[in-house]
């Protein structure tokens, strides 16, 4: 039987950064996984490029039953300390909207950076390991309780064990309920999980209408009773995408509306207003398409109002009009699930483990981290320093 000291269950972004914390201490880490490289999801992130942190990280950028929860973490090693890490191993990056970050030529700079980390720290990385079972008892000539992994390749005995499991977005990848289950064996209570960060899918008379606009992105502000996004949205040939949809998705539950304002920088009855008053000779469709595709208006609005010259416009269709493109409301059929989720909302209940630590409450030694916890990031780097607050405050006790 192998002995070592931890074992991290997940070669992702926060098992990585637990390693190689650990290993900073002199501990003996033992990193597993069941897929075939290291890092998979962080090499297919941000198209490529790793949108690895934000300039901007508050605790309102984050959703959990227990909102409190995920502070600790994010203050004790913020994007600023990430950032002095990619600094040290020189990797150009650049900033999007919003504060995002991204490497400038690839993922796989922040992958090597970290593995790189990992063999100076002397840490241990098993793939293409599958665990078997986990119990944990009294070792043998021994007083003191360890954890027993059996593998298909080998049994591990260890004092500390970190579940670094990540959710089950994007099952390609290799994503299992595997990191749920443990925590339910060992009596740690588990919210409902759902696919978030996800694009939208019609209900099927609203994709006939509009599947025809595949590949037409708009910026508006997308909102329901509990949150609001300004981005772009993305008409595909399933439904909506885009950053805006994506956001919105992690706030939304079937069979809800979603309100989207499609000229959110624009009061349109006043604009209107004044062409009218202007007597500018101009048929309603040729206006409207010089604030939105042509395709769009077509899709939106009666094609015998399109053809009404904006003279003869009455103050009510100037508000009907305006309350069609400024209030457009959808009510998905789904989400495209975990096929194309970038996270997992739910998880690990945050009250049964500590914000400090990381630890479960009730179980000595077991250890969770990053996307397996009920803390789900907005789009933008926000998941990934989750993954790096987390994986480093893990890192430092076990």
């Amino acid at each position: 039987m192998l002995k070592t000291d931890v074992v991290i269950i997940g070669a992702g972004a926060s098992g990585l950064m637990c390693a190689i914390e650990a290993g900073k201490r002199g501990r003996r880490v033992l990193v597993l996984d069941s897929a075939n490289k290291a890092g998979k999801k962080i090499l297919m992130s941000g198209g490529g490029r790793c949108n690895f942190t934000n300039y901007s990280i508050e605790a309102e950028n984050f959703i959990s039953q227990n909102p409190h929860f995920c502070k600790s973490a994010l203050s004790r090693y913020t994007q600023w300390d990430f950032l002095a890490l990619v600094d040290q191993y020189q990797i150009p990056f650049h900033e999007r909207n919003h504060g995002q970050l991204f490497c400038n030529d690839s993922a796989k700079d922040i992958l090597n950076m970290l593995l790189a980390e990992c063999e100076k720290a002397h840490v241990t990385i098993r793939l293409n390991c599958k665990i078997q079972s986990i119990n944990k008892g009294l070792a043998p000539n021994s007083e003191e309780e360890q954890f027993q992994l059996h593998t298909d390749k080998e049994s591990i005995q260890c004092q500390s064990i970190v579940v670094a499991t990540g959710g089950l977005s994007i099952p390609k990848m290799g994503a299992t309920t595997f990191g749920y289950k443990l925590a339910e064996q060992f009596g740690i209570p588990v919210f409902p999980i759902c696919a978030a960060l996800v694009p939208f899918t019609l209900q099927p008379e609203d994709k006939e209408k509009y599947s025809p606009l595949s590949g037409i992105a708009v910026p508006c502000v997308v909102s329901n009773e509990r949150q609001s996004f300004k981005e772009n949205v993305l008409f595909t040939h399933r439904g909506l995408s885009g950053p805006a949809i994506l956001q919105i998705s992690s706030y939304w539950r079937p069979g809800e509306t979603v309100n989207i304002n499609l000229l959110p920088d624009l009061d349109v009855v006043s604009e209107l207003q004044k062409k009218r008053s202007d007597k500018v000779k101009m048929q309603l469709k040729n206006i409207l398409t010089e604030w939105l595709p042509k395709r769009l208006v077509d899709a939106l609005i009666d094609q015998k109002l399109l053809a009404v010259s904006i003279q003869d416009l009455s103050n009510k269709q100037i508000n009907e009009i305006a309350y069609t493109v400024e209030h457009w409301e959808i009510k998905p059929n789904g989400t495209e699930g975990y096929r194309t989720a970038e996270v997992t909302l739910g998880g690990v209940d945050c009250s049964a483990i500590s914000s400090k630590t990381m630890e479960s409450n009730t179980v000595r030694g077991l250890y969770f981290v990053g996307e397996v916890l009920d803390v789900t990031g907005w789009l933008g780097g926000y998941n990934f320093q989750w993954a790096w607050s987390s994986g480093w405050c893990v890192g430092q006790y076990v």
